[in-house]
């Protein structure tokens, strides 16, 4: 008698072909669109993600170590090289704790150019992540506005600093220089228009339906989840969470200025595109008032040549543009840190990824990383 093509019994070829089953995929560490060596193992039922696990330290180059190997002064440079996106906001965090540990008072001058120079970073951070977000999930027009604008500021920081990409902004006490001339001038013009140029990227992104429909309700983090991962920057805000380092914890006159703090509301990768759009023109409005109100005075307050701070330690925090941005040292009275440790928002907000891209497409999770914004130098250190 002939068999029943119809059995679909455990033993049949068929039923194995037609049963459901988890699948691993591994995205990176090569994939362009994890911002870095980053590789997640994302388990699939179909196409819905329905666990993420992150696995780092393919940068991973000892830095924090590195720097127990140099004189306080020495160290300085090493750390424009986490998030070299950042570099003078990585810069101020260290030079914030050696002077905290030193007792040292930074001139009131030079706290307001650190304001200028540190708001014109963030604005340039966040171009960045604008083009290669808009690029990841699309949109390719919007890398070429970005970068056109952010070479205006790399030129300015090239025109004072005599570097782009990893200037070295600050030495421990103060400021390396004042503004040479006819640099405020050209700040001014970029300032007067940068706002119109904010409005286009907008009109390209923020009522395109194409990017709404995969930015909003995609990867969305509660405000209760956010706390609890420790989330902080705009991917904390962008839960509604009220956090901001400049308004918590105010620092080289951060307190003298008057700005807002963008919130989000649901949580999910629109938001925290909207949080940083809006941060931009926020960093526009404290550059102008810092200009405005720039004082007179030292460029640099009392610091030796060799540095040798008291036996102790130290904690201080800046608002970076990935997050909040924090430097532990601990001093014993020699010529070289005794501990250097960092806390870096990309890698602590990378716990953030499971949350939320559990439960959501595989095409969701490029869109996800790059609404983190990333830097795998400041990951893995």
């Amino acid at each position: 008698m002939a068999a029943d093509r119809t059995d679909l019994s455990v033993t049949s070829p068929l039923r194995e072909v037609l049963e459901s089953r988890e699948v691993e995929l591994n995205l990176g560490p090569q994939h362009p669109a994890t911002h870095g060596v980053y590789r997640a193992i994302v388990r699939l039922d179909g196409e819905k993600v329905v666990g993420i696990k992150s696995v780092i330290g393919y940068l991973h180059r000892g830095i924090e170590k590195w720097a127990e190997y140099r004189t306080w002064t020495q160290a300085t440079p090493i750390f424009d090289r986490l998030d070299y996106l950042g570099a003078v906001l990585n810069c101020h965090g260290y030079v914030g704790a050696v002077e905290k540990i030193l007792g040292v008072e930074v001139p009131k001058k030079a706290q307001y150019i650190r304001v200028v120079l540190d708001e014109l970073q963030r604005i340039a951070s966040h171009l960045l992540w604008l083009g290669t977000h808009g690029l990841d999930v699309g949109a390719q027009s919007v890398l070429f506005y970005a970068v056109r604008e952010r070479e205006a500021i790399m030129d300015l920081f090239e025109a004072m600093l005599g570097q782009r990409l990893l200037p070295n902004a600050y030495p421990i006490g103060g400021v390396r220089f004042d503004f040479p001339r006819g640099w405020v001038p050209v700040c001014r013009k970029f300032l007067a228009e940068f706002p119109k140029k904010v409005d286009d990227y907008e009109t390209l992104l923020t009522t395109n339906r194409i990017w709404v429909q995969r930015t909003k309700g995609v990867g969305v983090v509660s405000a209760e989840e956010a706390v609890a991962l420790s989330l902080s920057g705009p991917t904390l805000r962008g839960s509604g969470v009220n956090f901001d380092v400049r308004k918590a914890i105010p620092y080289s006159s951060y307190e003298d200025f008057d700005f807002e703090v963008p919130l989000g509301q649901n949580g999910d990768v629109y938001d925290r595109y909207l949080c940083r759009i809006r941060e931009m023109r926020q960093s526009v409005r404290i550059i102008q008032q810092a200009l405005d109100g720039m004082p007179e005075g030292e460029l640099k307050g009392k610091v030796g040549r060799i540095i040798r701070p008291p036996m102790g330690e130290a904690y201080f925090t800046v608002e970076a543009a990935k997050g909040q941005l924090g430097y532990y040292i601990v001093s014993d009275g020699a010529e070289k840190p005794w501990r250097v440790h960092v806390r870096a928002p990309s890698f602590i907000n990378l716990q953030g990824m499971e949350t939320m891209c559990k439960g959501g497409l595989i095409a969701d999770v490029v869109a996800v990383i790059g609404s983190i914004d990333i830097v795998l130098g400041e990951v893995d250190r």
